[in-house]
């Protein structure tokens, strides 16, 4: 992580840098600024991650330089040094979220022990960042791929279509029904016969009854096809469960329809 040390003083500044042992507290890398003006330039080419900021200084204070900091909704946090306490001070500084406001002088010990303990919040909220990022990107990848293998959610008129479109391709095959529609499309067969009938006006049963016996009826009409290659043709099983069907539903035999006109 990266600090910038910011004090008028720069014998101070310098000193803090080179003296304290910044490895050990969690530092790779410190860097000083001595005024306000001279930060802000530090922050606008480094991505610091801690400020460590006398706040009486020339010029714009560290009070003021944090409160650009939080207006520019940078992710920095801050420690105070100062040697006069003022709950003035104090105040402002927790409105703006200053992680800790030390006396000076005070050990480099005790500097760099309040250093630590902001780095090691900062991995924290770093890390479970990560964890909510990974959680989310978990659940999308889970859902991309329910999507992919279930299909994504439709609405009712585009979900009816698409079954219309499947009984027609498929109205030769003597598992159509809606059992078998439900495992395509992935729902409960009375939603998907629920849904079809609220858009279609039509059972699924009967619908798919209806474009058989329709179909049946254009093969016969040609006249080159026989009564068990039209059964096969629209998903009968025998002749004979396709006569009756087909006579239940135009009121003649198979045979006696192909010999009309």
């Amino acid at each position: 992580m990266k600090l910038l040390i910011v004090n008028d003083e720069e014998l101070t500044a310098e000193t803090m840098k080179s003296d304290i042992g910044w490895a050990e507290y969690g530092i790779d890398a410190v860097y000083t600024a001595y005024d306000a003006a001279q930060a802000k330039e530090v922050i606008g080419t480094e991505q610091i991650d801690i400020l460590l900021c006398d706040i009486e200084m020339p010029g714009d204070n560290g009070i003021e330089l944090l409160r650009w900091v939080r207006e520019e909704g940078l992710p920095i946090e801050c420690i105070f040094l100062t040697c006069h306490p003022s709950f003035q001070y104090a105040q402002e500084a927790i409105k703006l979220d200053c992680q800790d406001y030390i006396l000076i002088p005070a050990l480099y010990e005790d500097i760099g022990a309040g250093v630590k303990k902001v780095v090691e919040r900062i991995r924290t909220e770093r890390e479970m960042r990560q964890y909510v990022t990974y959680g989310k990107r978990a659940i999308e990848t889970k859902i991309d791929e329910a999507a992919k293998q279930h299909g994504e959610k439709k609405s009712r008129e585009k979900l009816a279509g698409e079954i219309e479109r499947y009984i027609l391709a498929h109205l030769g095959d003597q598992e159509l029904s809606v059992n078998e529609l439900g495992s395509v499309f992935y729902m409960h067969p009375v939603s998907l016969n629920r849904n079809f009938r609220e858009e279609k006006q039509i059972p699924v049963s009967q619908f798919i009854l209806e474009e058989r016996m329709k179909l049946a009826a254009s093969l016969l009409e040609s006249g080159r096809l026989g009564v068990e290659t039209v059964a096969l043709q629209t998903g009968y099983q025998s002749a004979a469960g396709f006569s009756n069907a087909f006579k239940k539903y135009y009121g003649c035999s198979p045979v006696n329809y192909g010999k009309r006109g």
